[in-house]
């Protein structure tokens, strides 16, 4: 664009200024304004801090309480006009409340005028309830997306999904992340690989990532065959695969009780496998399940700090992988409007 010039003649000053008047145009250019702020929930604020320290920043600061009739307050306690804010909240118990608690924190990030709002939830509650299973049941994850966006979410970042048409249910973007090439990576590193390992997939729902997972650590790949005749209750009835003599290693999104992967364990024992190893990205181990692993012939558990764990009660085979630097870097991408994809090589796509 060309520019007018003006020559002002600056009383008591030899010479002279110029000033430069652009010309009209489209917009008005403020310059690098965006700003990327990172608030917490009360679900798992160590997860919180674990990000905000990768990402070289501290946490908002937000009143959040609960009133005597168990009512919830938030505010947020600085500006947030025109911030592109990402709000952390996993899915873990009490998951009702935490779950009308981040609903609460968008719609006040959206009243406060902010830029863009990321809800981070590395485990999505109702994930399990994606479809109806009997008659007059509700679609309870799809409930959970429409809130979320009445609300006013933007965006939504979370990891490892019971199911891939979770996604379908949004209208807004869903970056879904995975804890898959982390588990390959920790099971490669205590030379569990080749011919001699099996990746096993506890149900036909988890056979193409224990594929993938297979592919990954370059090894055999079997299913397992089951009956659910009660909530959180399994019967394996086949295992299909070569299995005898291998180490076995299965691989599922969630512990909840436990008593699903101690069926695994028990059919894969009683096939002659020579040890078994279990991951999950989402150990929630509620009821009481973590005791139920002591004693239990695991050669270990991997899991993932997507929801806090009491390490009072872990069993001394278990181990938890961060997940802080995976999420930090997927927020920064997204911040950036860099491609999240990318963090895996474009193959996050694992349904």
């Amino acid at each position: 664009m060309e520019s007018l010039t003006a020559e002002l003649a600056l009383p008591g000053f030899e010479g002279a200024a110029t000033m430069t008047e652009p010309k009209q145009g489209h917009w008005i250019d403020r310059g690098p304004q965006k700003r990327l702020m990172v608030f917490a929930g009360r679900s798992h604020p160590d997860l919180a801090n674990a990000i905000v320290q990768h990402l070289g920043l501290e946490l908002g600061d937000v009143a959040l309480d609960t009133f005597k009739n168990g009512e919830t307050y938030c505010r947020y306690e600085e500006s947030i006009r025109g911030a592109d804010v990402f709000l952390v909240q996993t899915g873990c118990i009490p998951v009702d409340a935490y779950l009308m608690e981040i609903m609460f924190m968008i719609q006040a990030a959206k009243l406060a005028s902010a830029k863009r709002i990321t809800a981070v939830m590395p485990l999505f509650p109702y994930a399990r309830q994606d479809r109806k299973a009997k008659p007059r049941e509700p679609i309870s994850a799809r409930l959970v997306a429409d809130m979320l966006q009445l609300a006013g979410a933007d965006r939504v970042l979370t990891m490892d999904l019971h199911a891939g048409q979770i996604q379908g249910f949004f209208t807004i973007p869903v970056d879904h992340m995975t804890a898959l090439p982390l588990f390959a990576r920790h099971f490669r590193d205590l030379g569990l690989t080749g011919s001699n390992i099996v990746s096993v997939a506890p149900d036909e729902g988890r056979a193409k990532m224990a594929v993938r997972f297979a592919e990954m650590i370059e090894a055999e790949f079997a299913i397992m065959h089951k009956t659910r005749p009660e909530h959180d209750q399994v019967e394996v009835t086949e295992i299909t695969g070569r299995v005898k003599g291998k180490i076995a290693i299965v691989g599922d999104d969630v512990i909840m009780t436990g008593g699903t992967l101690i069926a695994n364990v028990e059919a894969l024992r009683a096939k002659g496998v020579e040890g078994v190893w279990v991951y999950a990205t989402h150990g929630v181990f509620c009821d009481g399940a973590l005791s139920k692993f002591h004693g239990v012939p695991i050669d270990g558990i991997v899991v993932t700090d997507t929801v806090p764990i009491n390490p009072l009660e872990m069993p001394p085979n278990m181990t938890i992988l961060p997940v802080a630097p995976l999420l930090a870097e997927t927020i920064m991408n997204v911040f950036s409007d860099d491609s999240v994809s990318a963090i895996f090589g474009g193959e996050n796509q694992l349904f």
